[in-house]
């Protein structure tokens, strides 16, 4: 899977409230620090693999469980219309 937004859908930082939010349209999430660890990598050009390696390395954690919270969250991520697969 290489996610990207889905059309109409970005990562913006909300600097009035000092958060970052997905905006969509006609709603808005504001995921929590994993979350959002895991957006900034949505760029369109890594795929899932490549997501969860970066993760690993920047968190010195294991692949395996980086990837089973990665694939939790990108599945509902589709599911809610923000992200698409590639």
């Amino acid at each position: 899977m290489i996610p990207r937004f889905a059309p109409g859908v970005r990562l913006q930082e909300d600097k009035a409230r000092g958060r970052w939010i997905v905006m969509a349209p006609e709603r808005m999430f504001i995921p929590d620090e994993i979350a959002l660890e895991i957006l900034r990598l949505v760029d369109g050009a890594r795929d899932e693999a490549s997501i969860v390696a970066a993760l690993a390395e920047k968190f010195a954690a294991p692949a395996d469980i980086i990837a089973a919270d990665v694939r939790v969250m990108l599945d509902d991520l589709v599911a809610k219309g923000a992200l698409r697969d590639g």
